[in-house]
């Protein structure tokens, strides 16, 4: 039974709003583990370390299904794990010892999810500023893909989270890389990369990366989701090797939240609490369909009940940037980023993207 939001304290209401059932499991929580993060947090348990019992407690069984010879529940085993780590640290929206901490933990995990797999996945690390960008390369079962989609996520679900996205590609002969950028994940909790003006500058990385891979299929799109929409968009108006993109739940206007979590993440992402310089570089990144013209195929995704993109009309201007390929695609019932229509929303992605990139 759920609680409902009035009898919880309020940072465990805030916890349960910003990461609920149906985000833990697209993100790859087992859905008994979900229930019960959910239910035991609601009892005064602290959701960072149940999180993290609960990613033990899988990181564990997978090893132990290994050692019995059983390698595709090993598998599944360490990829809960994963999901639960995911949430662990997101509860954390500063960038404190204990989310670094936490993060290492994450991306151990998401090693050794690597290491499991077949083929295996691959850590990539691609310099940029006075660091390092990274990501999970997916290749499809053959080992070299037809074309190549670059993933990412917002201001809190990264990398690893779009697993399953990536098993989608890959069934389609399509390779993913799960990347993070200025501002997510290890770029940012290990070498302050943050979001500025120029964060398309970082994501183009990426797309390196596939252009010097000869495994990687001859087309290369992008798929932003949340915020990270956003960053999408712009790299598909400004680089000609953008086949396709995709923008999963962003606005093309973003204004910089009063308080509150959604505020915290912003100030971590961007490297700065100054509202000045806040609001300046989400200024900068205000997406013109007119001026950011994108030559592409593009879907926009949109959920009737996303309550930080909560009409359409805010996410339009990426359609109508791309003109006659822009498409607009609705849930009436979809949550941010349709998290309650996982599964179909990867397949129907994975299909456009395939339709768009391969050369039929």
């Amino acid at each position: 039974m759920t609680t409902s939001p009035e009898a919880l304290d309020q940072t465990v209401a805030a916890q349960h709003q910003a990461m609920p059932y149906t985000r833990l499991v697209d993100y790859g929580m087992n859905p008994a583990d979900a229930h019960s993060l959910l239910a035991k947090t609601a009892q005064g348990r602290s959701w960072t370390d149940h999180a993290g019992e609960l990613a033990d407690h899988r990181a564990r069984a997978a090893e132990t299904a290994l050692a019995a010879g059983h390698r595709l529940t090993a598998v599944k085993s360490a990829r809960w794990a994963v999901g639960a780590a995911l949430f662990a640290q997101m509860a954390e929206n500063d960038d404190t010892p204990l989310k670094q901490e936490l993060y290492r933990r994450l991306a151990a995990l998401a090693g050794r999810v690597a290491e499991l797999s077949e083929p295996p996945m691959e850590r990539v690390e691609v310099p940029y500023r006075h660091g390092h960008l990274v990501g999970w390369l997916r290749l499809p079962p053959a080992g070299t893909a037809d074309a190549t989609v670059v993933v990412w996520g917002g201001l809190s679900g990264w990398g690893a989270a779009y697993l399953r996205a990536a098993d989608a590609f890959a069934a389609r002969r399509v390779a993913c890389l799960l990347a993070e950028g200025p501002g997510q994940g290890e770029p940012r909790l290990t070498d302050r990369l943050y979001i500025d003006e120029h964060v398309a500058d970082g994501f183009a990385r990426f797309l390196d990366v596939v252009s010097e891979d000869p495994r990687l299929g001859d087309a290369v799109g992008v798929q932003g989701n949340s915020f990270g929409g956003l960053f999408a968009a712009h790299l598909a108006a400004r680089d000609g090797r953008v086949g396709a993109c995709v923008v999963n739940g962003a606005p093309a206007t973003t204004r910089l939240p009063p308080f509150g979590t959604a505020r915290a993440q912003f100030a971590a992402a961007f490297g700065t609490d100054s509202e000045a310089r806040l609001t300046g570089v989400l200024d900068a990144l205000r997406f013109d369909p007119v001026r950011h013209r994108i030559a592409c195929p593009t879907l926009v995704l949109h959920g009737g009940l996303d309550p930080l993109v909560s009409d359409p009309s805010l996410q339009e201007p990426f359609a109508r940037a791309a003109g006659p390929r822009g498409e607009l695609r609705i849930w009436p019932d979809g949550e941010h980023t349709l998290y309650n229509h996982a599964a179909e929303r990867d397949a129907i992605v994975a299909d456009w993207f395939a339709d768009h990139l391969i050369t039929r």
